[in-house]
């Protein structure tokens, strides 16, 4: 039992804790999480880390009235414990439960659905700046941000504007080192300075004030002592890059002192400027394994020992399935090896991606650029323009932010660049803002953009060939998922061609990507009640294989299309597009995929299940369109799959 856990409803409880029950809290906390992973994958390093952080901030602000944005958003859970959902903690990232990411229909602690880096600093100088014009400026603005967060491209935009903000505002900045894997570039190496100096806050106040009294003489002179001036303040002032931004840099401090992070935040707290506040901390700080290795410990599998994590086992483990990133990783590995002028980006993805082989292997020839998926996109084409052939492996909804890079330096410029989207369709726990919904409808209106779907593992690897080949910009998307192997004699993937596998005149299913396998038993299913079925895998989505999917769209009594994507501007919506374009009528065809809603969080399968994306929904739909007796209704009991539907927990 969680003793003094247990008997926190709320963060104002935690101001009658005495110093050694907040030291229990902490152990306490960091007990939940362990106990958590033990039984489902689930964040885990970045939570570990900031739990001292998160009991400062709630101690010294009041989050019902003041402004509190955590950037990403997974290491929410300290968070979650304190604001009163301690009980339901065990429901975290499961269907209907808790979300690993903070959600204003949970809790009035929790302002924006953050899952993608880098936006808090513009959302709570937003708020901030809408308190002000309402009249309330007692309340204080706080956003928490990490290193690997800092480096995106509108952080720096906010700063940039925030130098004209003479109001309070405090940055919390949570320097651990790491994003996912280790952190890159200038930034890391200058943070990483920071962290060394030896110079306190103290000291550096006593320089300034000694080298303020610095008299005024006569130029040439006062010139120059003014150069000595502040090439001494730069020398001994850190964080002067924050400075010079507008922001009063303090720290670093130590981010597991609970005693000393409340005196700074008490120190900053009324400050009339925007403050940096630099906090150091250990990403999985309290759990060995996890802060000697926290890559892997960023979302680990279930731990049902601590002697899970080990390479033979999880070398077994990899010889029992192959994902589609596993598959994706290979080929991209054999592609290098054959040929050099192929390169890989990735956006702080390396370790989610899988790409440590590539990376170890071709040294050179791979770019981690953080998580800066614009500059990843940019820099790509600027490689496609002197002859490389560039592969950006990218998650489908973090590779939107880099949509107008795709349209203006890829696109438009007709430049021969591959998209290995992965996590399209539904990730399952991740919820709402990691479902790779949306990425058919935001790419197949580029002109001379081609988009593929593969089926399985045999199709991905010879689709990333064909990408490398083709003289314009391609993306291929696939989920987060173990590969189900289409069983029967295939047909190669050739450029805009779909694959038959069957034919029938009753039905035919028009799968595209990975639901393949679930078309398939969906069709032996329907073929035992006499219908005559036929299943095409589509392959491409542009150019769409319009011989073929309009004959079938000509000759069957009903067509449905099934796809792991949102319908609106999806793989079905094209093929009304095609048949209209052609004449046909469409009142035959029917279309599965995902409905206009944001989907919640919950295990791939049961998501599927709730859209009737698995083979009992589609055979239940294509009875449905047969007017054939419906059978169980595979949706039975299903829970509302959308994002608002956990209730308020307060």
């Amino acid at each position: 039992m969680h003793q003094v856990l247990s008997q926190i409803d709320s963060p104002a409880d935690l101001s009658r804790l005495t110093p050694r029950q907040l030291l229990q809290l902490a152990d306490e906390i960091r007990d939940v999480l362990c106990n958590l992973v033990s039984t489902r994958t689930a964040h885990f390093a970045s939570n570990l880390g900031v739990v001292e952080l998160c009991l400062a901030l709630h101690l010294e602000f009041d989050f019902l009235t003041d402004r509190l944005i955590w950037d990403t958003g997974h290491q929410i859970y300290p968070h979650k414990l304190v604001t009163g959902r301690y009980h339901e903690f065990a429901t975290m990232r499961s269907k209907g439960g808790l979300m690993g990411y903070p959600n204003p229909h949970e809790s009035d602690f929790d302002l924006f659905m953050t899952g993608h880096a880098g936006c808090s600093l513009s959302t709570v100088m937003g708020m901030r700046s809408g308190d002000m014009l309402r009249g309330e400026s007692q309340r204080h603005a706080v956003a928490v941000i990490g290193d690997g967060a800092l480096v995106s491209g509108i952080v720096f935009e906010a700063m940039n504007n925030a130098l004209h903000c003479k109001d309070r505002l405090l940055v919390v900045l949570n320097d651990n080192k790491m994003s996912i894997c280790p952190r890159v570039g200038a930034m890391a190496e200058y943070l990483d300075r920071l962290r060394t100096n030896p110079l306190y806050e103290g000291f550096k106040d006593e320089v300034a004030r000694i080298l303020s009294k610095v008299p005024v003489l006569g130029d040439p002179v006062e010139r120059f002592l003014a150069q000595v001036k502040e090439g001494v303040k730069a020398g001994v002032h850190g964080g002067m890059l924050f400075e010079e931004l507008g922001f009063r840099y303090v720290g670093p401090i130590d981010g597991h002192d609970v005693a000393s992070l409340r005196k700074y935040l008490r120190m900053v707290k009324d400050i009339q400027q925007p403050v940096l506040l630099h906090v150091f901390t250990e990403k999985g700080h309290g759990y060995r394994p996890a802060a000697e290795d926290p890559v892997y410990f960023h979302t680990p599998p279930a731990l049902r020992s601590a002697n899970t994590h080990s390479p033979d086992a999880e070398n077994a483990s990899a010889r029992k399935t192959l994902s589609f990133t596993q598959c994706a990783r290979d080929a991209i590995q054999r592609q290098m090896e054959d040929n050099p002028l192929v390169t890989v980006l990735t956006a702080a993805m390396c370790q989610g991606n899988k790409l440590e082989p590539v990376r170890e292997a071709f040294p050179d020839r791979f770019f981690d650029t953080g998580i800066c998926e614009s500059h990843a996109v940019a820099f790509a084409a600027g490689q496609a323009k002197v002859g490389l052939r560039p592969i950006v492996d990218i998650y489908s909804t973090f590779l939107q932010r880099a949509y107008d890079q795709i349209f203006q330096e890829v696109a438009l410029q007709n430049l021969p660049v591959t998209f290995l989207l992965d996590r399209s369709g539904l990730t399952g726990p991740d919820g709402p803002t990691h479902h790779g919904m949306f990425d058919l409808g935001y790419l197949r209106v580029f002109p001379q953009m081609s988009v593929m779907a593969p089926a399985d593992g045999q199709d991905l690897a010879q689709m990333i060939d064909l990408a490398l080949r083709h003289a314009g910009p391609s993306a291929i998307r696939y989920p987060k998922a173990d590969i189900c192997p289409v069983e029967g004699p295939r047909a190669p993937v050739l450029w805009g061609t779909a694959e038959v596998l069957s034919w029938g005149l009753d039905l035919i299913l028009i799968s595209c990507g990975a639901l393949l396998t679930e078309c398939q038993a969906a069709a032996e299913e329907l073929r035992r009640d006499g219908v005559a079925v036929g299943v095409i895998n589509a392959r491409f989505v542009k150019p769409l294989d319009t011989e073929t999917i309009l004959r079938a769209v000509r000759e069957a009594k009903h067509i449905v299309t099934i796809e792991e994507a949102a319908l609106a501007g999806g793989f079905g919506s094209a093929v009304l597009e095609a048949a209209a374009d052609h004449g046909i009528s469409t009142h035959h065809i029917r279309r599965l995929g995902i409905p206009d809603q944001y989907i919640g969080h919950g295990e791939r399968s049961e998501l599927l299940a709730d859209l009737q994306l698995n083979a009992a929904g589609i055979t239940s739909v294509c009875r449905g369109v047969l007017g054939l007796p419906a059978g169980p209704d595979p949706t039975t009991d299903a829970a509302d799959t959308s994002a608002a539907a956990p209730q308020p927990h307060r």
